[in-house]
């Protein structure tokens, strides 16, 4: 047994909010099979599975009902689940530890936008795992003459941008390896910094600074405004105003830290947003992975 994951697994803190009789069978898991666990996932009619890389497999064949998706949400919420479908916006709810359920049903919608949910279908439970070092062979290689350089991360999904990325935040807010420097983070999904009831569950450090609850052009910009940040981090840059607002902070002297989806400049240029992201010099560090998913190490580009 993995003695680590015995004394605390984040898979088992997320598998706490599941019903007693669907817990009981991810607890009966190998100890092996739980370190790997990336999420949970629950369908009505359909049995619990959990995803592994790229490997999704039944816990058992008993099949989730309606009873237990509602229980599931209200156990990870602390209310009814009716209050927390009508706060619903973005699909998902973070929860303690930094886990976030998913939500799918049938939605009802006010002035063409989601307001809230009417009946739920599934849930996917996200298992959050903060890797501290991850980025120390990265660090030293966003430094130039004029100091930290802005660096995009580039990699397909689930190959751990975004837990890269936090632990540069936070190598950088605790001055490991580097002069300390204050990082204005909009978290726009709430991926990096997991604010949980106000307080974040992440390790991003004493000098990080968390907008998180609005799009990420957004809370850039207030961080911009009222934070003064020497640096600033943002999560999957997906839409024009993402490039905007990073052309902005870009301009007013902060580095920027971010992520994007694609495997090589290459593959960005062949797209036009990132055309435009490229185009605009706003990066000139490009990180992207070398190797396998799971045996894999950062590369470090100069971008022209």
């Amino acid at each position: 047994m993995d003695k680590t994951c015995a004394a605390f697994c984040p898979a088992r803190q997320a598998a706490a909010v599941l019903p007693y009789g669907l817990r009981q069978g991810v607890l009966a898991l190998p100890e092996s099979l739980l370190e790997e666990v990336e999420e949970f996932r629950l369908r009505a009619g359909q049995p619990l599975t959990v995803v592994t890389g790229e490997e999704e497999r039944p816990v058992s064949d008993q099949p989730v009902g309606q009873e237990e998706l509602h229980t599931t949400l209200e156990v990870a919420s602390g209310a009814s689940v009716h209050t927390v479908l009508d706060k619903v916006r973005g699909g998902y709810v973070t929860i303690r530890g930094g886990h976030r359920i998913g939500l799918c049903g049938t939605a009802a919608t006010r002035e063409g936008h989601i307001a809230t949910l009417r009946r739920l279908t599934s849930l996917s439970i996200r298992v959050a795992r903060q890797v501290n070092g991850a980025g120390a062979q990265v660090l030293p290689h966003l430094w130039g003459p004029g100091g930290l350089e802005s660096a995009l991360i580039l990699a397909p999904p689930g190959w751990g941008k975004t837990t890269l990325l936090r632990d540069l935040i936070r190598l950088l807010s605790r001055g490991e390896g580097c002069p300390p420097v204050r990082v204005g983070v909009a978290d726009e999904r709430g991926e990096l910094a997991a604010v949980w009831e106000g307080v974040p569950q992440m390790d991003l450090g004493p000098r990080a600074d968390v907008m998180d609850g609005c799009a990420k052009a957004e809370g850039l910009m207030v961080l911009l405004r009222g934070m003064n940040p020497q640096a600033l981090a943002m999560d999957e840059i997906t839409a024009p105003e993402d490039v905007e607002a990073a052309a902005l902070a870009a301009g007013c002297g902060a580095a920027l830290l971010a992520t994007a989806h694609g495997a090589s400049a290459a593959d960005l240029r062949r797209r036009p947003l990132y055309r435009k992201l490229l185009g605009e010099g706003i990066f000139t560090r490009l990180v992207v992975p070398r190797g396998s998913r799971r045996q894999r190490r950062w590369a470090v580009e100069a971008l022209p």
